[in-house]
């Protein structure tokens, strides 16, 4: 029986332009390679590249992340503390469409079997309950890698590529039945995550936590300054991806007026962020908000659970009401405040029209 669903598959240059962050465009990670056209894949040079990202392949099956897939792997080095792989910053899921499309291309069995092991490593590290962790296996029971991790999009990208492969289409056609639909179970459990873990306010859905706890399903904590919260950023490809399921039941539907909902109320605006040079920094700037009536809707990476309002925070753990209250590092070594939600508003008229609003 089909899942009711699995969302359009992706393709190639669409889907690095949705996935890929900016800063990471034109840098040799193996997700880049995707816009590559297909008779690299069959170039001395592409040979080259996808041996040395098989290389990086862990013990656990998936790999890990900040590689040079221009560089062969350094073997006096080892692959990584216990053989731990990760679906944070494009790890894992990248390589497997990379490797889906080289197989495509060529057919190297090399690359089948890289395909074969990376994905039945991130099949078995989806838990019961549908989520996945940021890291597998399991670094330890009390580390934050062990969240059910939608901070960077990680799960939510891991559920793409589940779908897609479920679907069986372009690069994915290789795949047998069975595995299929493997995916397909995998894909409906991963949304039932989803549904199970939207924060609530007054009893009405709303956004998501970066990361939340894997037994329990509430917000959690990350790093010091990544506290319990409803997150204007991790929920805004959440949003999209409920949008993309081509037959929304009435969870998923109420799921989606939520989140909008919350995103219209949540902006912020008459602020925009400035990075003004100085030494100090070590990356050459400090970041400020400018009051400016002008400036479009802005949404913070962080709100409040309690008073739902904007707030920033420092390696303390305190969490405070201005950005220019928290230490300057973090000020300028986070995204405290993007338009993330421009582009789930932007979709909802369409999406609407079609499911009812």
């Amino acid at each position: 029986m089909p899942s009711p669903h699995l969302p359009a598959v992706a393709c190639g240059a669409m889907l690095v332009a949705l996935l890929l962050p900016a800063a990471l465009l034109g840098a040799a990670t193996p997700l880049s390679f995707l816009e590559k056209p297909d008779a690299w894949f069959a170039s001395d040079d592409g040979k080259r590249v996808m041996a040395n990202v098989i290389s990086q392949q862990r013990p656990s099956g998936g790999w890990w992340k900040a590689y040079d897939a221009e560089k062969p792997r350094d073997a006096s080095k080892e692959l990584s503390a216990r053989g731990l792989s990760t679906f944070d910053n494009n790890a894992t899921w990248g390589e497997l469409r990379l490797l889906a499309r080289a197989i495509r291309v060529t057919g190297d069995t090399a690359y089948r079997a890289a395909f074969d092991r990376g994905l039945a490593s991130a099949l078995a590290a989806q838990y019961d309950n549908g989520g996945w962790p940021q890291q597998y296996p399991l670094p330890g029971t009390e580390a934050y890698a062990g969240h059910i991790t939608y901070n960077d999009d990680g799960m939510t990208s891991v559920l793409r590529l589940i779908g897609d492969v479920a679907a069986g289409e372009g690069d994915f056609a290789f795949v047998p039945p069975e595995t299929r639909q493997q995916c397909r179970r995998a894909f409906d459990k991963g949304i039932d995550c989803i549904l199970a873990t939207q924060i609530r306010i007054d009893g009405k859905p709303a956004a998501w936590c970066a990361q939340h706890d894997a037994k329990t399903l509430a917000p959690a904590k990350a790093r010091a300054y990544e506290l319990p919260s409803l997150s204007g950023g991790e929920s805004a490809n959440i949003a999209l991806l409920l949008m993309s399921l081509p037959h929304p039941d009435d969870r998923v539907k109420a799921a989606v007026r939520g989140v909008v909902a919350w995103y219209e109320r949540s902006a912020v605006r008459g602020v925009r962020e400035e990075r003004r040079p100085t030494k100090e920094s070590n990356r050459g700037y400090d970041v400020v908000h400018v009051s400016d009536p002008a400036a479009p809707p802005m949404w913070a990476r962080f709100y409040d659970l309690d008073t739902g309002k904007p707030y920033y925070c420092g390696r303390d753990g305190v969490k405070k009401a201005t950005l220019a209250e928290i230490e300057l590092e973090r000020r300028a070594g986070y995204a405290w405040l993007r338009p993330w939600g421009k582009k789930v508003l932007d979709a909802y008229p369409a999406w609407a029209a079609k499911h009812g609003g």
